[in-house]
């Protein structure tokens, strides 16, 4: 159990989108579709190039109830106590998904300021809050320039890019510099 403990990834963020689906098995357009086969989500993702690392922004922009389960030593969360059922807000707008270690929290910021251009969040008496919760992934290093990483123009322009059509998988967005296989040193990490 010990080394379970260990090896377990830093964090693991499980969004259950409780929008209405049906026959989801049935259709044959869900093929290659990911996450945006559910009415109302859109996906997108930036990537930079230069380190291999950036971000994914998944967007609910009427709102997903969600649910989170923070694991490891040390987790890199945004918003992550606004998921608790007992709190005033009882849904999320988008979710942010980064490379970059806390730097790459920053990427939320991004989504949020393209959320608000459009009037989207928790309507309070003065304004719309869009509710944006973010984790993190430690992939400083990969590529050997830690000091690139995901800023909050790279959360906008994932946020720019979303689609709810079929959506890149693998090395791409906060996947980009994402590695496995490192219970025994870096130097095997795949």
């Amino acid at each position: 159990m010990t080394q379970l403990k260990r090896a377990s990834v830093p964090f693991i963020l499980v969004a259950f989108l409780a929008v209405p689906v049906t026959m989801v098995g049935t259709q044959p357009e869900s093929v290659g579709h990911g996450l945006t086969i559910v009415e109302g989500v859109r996906v997108g993702h930036h990537t930079l190039v230069e380190r291999p690392t950036g971000c994914t922004v998944v967007l609910t922009e009427a709102g997903a109830v969600t649910g989170v389960d923070v694991r490891g030593g040390a987790p890199g969360t945004r918003e992550i106590a606004l998921l608790n059922p007992v709190n005033t807000i009882q849904k999320v707008h988008g979710i942010v998904l980064s490379g970059g270690s806390a730097f790459g929290l920053d990427a939320a910021t991004g989504v949020v300021r393209y959320l608000e251009e459009r009037g989207i969040g928790f309507q309070t008496r003065n304004a719309h809050i869009p509710i944006v919760p973010a984790a993190i992934l430690m992939d400083l290093g990969v590529g050997g320039a830690p000091e690139i990483r995901p800023t909050a123009e790279c959360g906008y322009r994932a946020a720019m890019t979303a689609t709810s059509g079929v959506i890149e998988e693998g090395n791409v967005g906060a996947g980009a510099g994402a590695t496995i296989g490192k219970f025994r040193g870096s130097e095997r990490a795949m």
